[in-house]
């Protein structure tokens, strides 16, 4: 291969990974493997300038940027430093900056936190705008979403700050938040997140700011802009910024010789473990703002700062078998059974292997030394085989399950995912007990006393074979089983009995339709109201909903197309559950708008585009998300598609303001928030 076809497939490659990560929060190599490519890159491009491209992966940073928020440009680009996995290009780094500046200077020492970039606007004291990294140039504004965060100061505390300046810093969600999100989404069989910067990455971007509150996000600021700053050292204004009122590093330190600098990393290499939250390196920055100056920029990164990355942990250990574990709703997952070995503090005994396609890449043979790490230091995960200790009389190749090692159904993969499923759902034991375990959790209909030990014992006794069958216990019945007495028995009854009260949305979720979780069934309970109207949708009305994709949409109606399905939630209701929004959801509504169908587009000053939604629908429309015959009109913002502009042109569609819109349904326009007004 010439070096101008690896230039163009080096690009391609890097494009590719930057979506992944920043994206779709889906990384797929490690931070050095990427940064490697990078760099290969930039050395191929400097010998061949007749092959400059503006839109090389060289000449910009990795974009976050989301379609479902308004775009700001930073006051000052967000570059990125240029990352270093060495001691000898610390040293040089070191060197470097001495040789430029040929004058005493100091390097400030400080954690590298792993999240996501985020820059906080202040003026007069109060925050008034939060945006993202993106591309460096422009970012999403997450303002509503970072409010939630509650080390992030609304209103700083007293001092002489700057009246107007820019802090930025890392959203971060702490090894407790993280380790219980993923627990909730593996109970619901969700994908799980791979680490915690993919979480908060994931979570800031959520277009409800209630669930992101839930999500017990943490900041840490690291670097403060601006015009008048208190001191000239990065470190004195960090100290000072954290008298106002901001999480700022304790760990932050100076340094004056390369032989401080190394025994901070070399300290916290291994003490970084017992943080809160996650880390992956050191930042070095030249300490005085003027020295900072006098260094200047590369084409997209300071020359006064540089990354030191930490190696991940892994190790080496035997590959003795592969197991399959059934999931409540069918999915199987490969599980790597291993030799005992330590692993950042843990004993790893099993390993996950995610999917089929992950062990045909890896090309797994039984009795392989494999090598082992932790994604994100919390899931073990393996990432590699030792080839050269791979012998002759090496093991059977791994290959995924053919059917079910439950029920031994034939398994089905369906188009688009890289899951093998057990079609079995009524009759497959994990399904069944599983469906059970999850309608009588706590966040679902929450029936103290049923454990998965206790639903094994009620299944194998024949009590019970579906979720319904829980409404036809008796305490004499559940008393004569072994364990379980006269008064546990009573309990379990009275819980069953009181889940009758559960609200509708908790029951929509609990009766375990794929891709409904917690926060969608709350969703399509205040778009749909009742179980009845869910039963009836569509898969075009149920995407009008926002939030609600194609596969969510498909997997409902798929549901409730299934006689057994209809069955089940028809005894649900039966016995005497919630199939319905209670109180008055349409106080303050009107039939202004019955019989009328409206599409929403573009950008909006007085309300979201969520709350047109309910407000459309609490005045008798109806929503939809593209524009037919039927569209009665268009509820047109700033910055409309000009592919939905020339549908409704098309079609003789009308287009209605906002102002408009709200004087026919006779609401005020709310007062407009200060960070639409600022001039980004």
């Amino acid at each position: 291969m010439s070096e101008g076809d690896r230039i163009i497939e080096l690009r391609e490659l890097l494009h590719r990974y930057n979506n992944l990560y920043y994206v779709q929060n889906a990384p797929v190599i490690s931070d050095i493997e990427f940064d490697g490519l990078m760099h290969e890159l930039m050395d191929l491009e400097a010998r061949h300038p007749e092959l400059y491209d503006p839109n090389s992966p060289t000449q910009r940073v990795g974009s976050d940027l989301s379609k479902g928020f308004r775009q700001a440009e930073h006051r000052y680009p967000m570059l990125s430093l240029d990352n270093t996995y060495s001691e000898q290009e610390v040293r040089d780094f070191f060197q470097r900056v001495s040789g430029l500046l040929n004058e005493p200077f100091e390097i400030c020492c400080e954690l590298k936190y792993d999240g996501l970039s985020i820059s906080l606007i202040y003026e007069d004291g109060k925050l008034v705008q939060a945006v993202t990294r993106g591309d460096g140039v422009k970012g999403d504004i997450v303002t509503d979403n970072v409010r939630t965060i509650k080390s992030v100061p609304l209103v700083l505390q007293k001092g002489a700050w700057p009246r107007s300046f820019e802090i930025r810093g890392e959203v971060l969600m702490p090894w407790t938040s993280f380790e219980k999100l993923n627990a909730e989404r593996e109970r619901q069989e969700e994908s799980l997140f791979a680490n915690p910067r993919n979480a908060a990455s994931g979570t800031l971007k959520l277009l409800n700011p209630q669930e992101v509150a839930r999500r017990q996000l943490d900041s840490y600021l690291y670097y403060l802009l601006g015009e008048q700053l208190p001191f000239d050292g990065h470190y004195e204004n960090m100290m000072e910024a954290a008298r106002w009122g901001f999480k700022v590093s304790e760990h932050m330190k100076k340094c004056t010789t390369i032989g401080e600098v190394l025994d901070y990393i070399d300290y916290w290499d291994t003490e970084r473990r017992n943080l809160p939250v996650a880390t992956d390196g050191i930042v070095l920055k030249v300490n005085s703002l003027r020295q900072q100056r006098n260094l200047g920029f590369k084409a997209k990164s300071p020359r006064w700062a540089i990354a030191y990355k930490f190696q991940a942990e892994r190790q080496v250990t035997r590959l003795n078998s592969v197991s399959f574990q059934v999931g409540r709703t069918g999915a199987v997952t490969p599980v790597a059974n291993l030799d005992p070995v330590q692993l950042s503090g843990t004993v790893v005994k099993r390993a996950t292997l995610h999917n089929a396609d992950i062990i045909k890449g890896l090309d797994l043979h039984i009795g392989d030394m494999v090598y082992v790490e932790k994604g994100g230091e919390i899931i073990p995960k393996i990432t590699g085989v030792d080839m050269d200790s791979r012998s002759l009389l090496m093991g059977d190749p791994v290959r995924f399950a053919d059917v079910c090692p439950e029920c031994g159904t034939r398994l089905i993969r369906y188009e688009g995912e890289a899951i093998y499923y057990c079609p079995n759902s009524i009759s497959c034991p994990p399904q069944i007990k599983g469906r059970i375990e999850h309608f009588v959790g706590r966040r679902a209909m929450n029936i103290d006393g049923l454990g998965t030990e206790t639903i094994d014992q009620f299944y194998q006794a024949g009590l019970i074979k579906d979720i319904a069958d829980l409404y036809t216990l008796k305490a004499i019945d559940i008393s004569r089983l072994e364990g379980l007495g006269e008064k546990s028995a009573v309990n379990i009854v009275r819980g069953i009995e009181n889940s009758r009260n559960v609200p509708f949305e908790r029951v929509l979720f609990a009766i375990g339709i794929r891709f409904v979780g917690e926060t969608v069934a709350k969703i399509l309970a205040r778009a749909f109201k009742s179980m009845e109207a869910l039963e009836n949708a569509t898969v075009e009305e149920l995407t009008a909903v926002n939030e609600i994709g194609g596969k969510i949409a498909q997997s409902i109606v798929a549901f409730f197309r299934d006689e057994r399905s209809r069955e089940l939630v028809s005894r649900l209701k039966e016995y005497g559950l919630q199939m319905e929004v209670a109180g008055q959801e349409g106080q303050g509504g009107s039939d202004i708008l019955a019989g009328k169908t409206i599409v929403i587009s573009g950008v909006f000053n007085h309300h979201s585009r969520d709350e047109y939604k309910e407000l459309i629908e609490r005045h008798g429309g109806k929503n939809a998300g593209s524009i037919s015959a039927r569209t009665s009109f268009v509820l047109a913002g700033d910055n409309m598609g000009p592919a939905k502009r020339e549908k409704a042109q098309e079609l003789g569609v009308k287009l209605m303001s906002e102002s408009e819109f709200l004087e026919l349904i006779n609401e005020k326009p709310t007062i407009i928030s200060n960070e639409l007004l600022l001039p980004f």
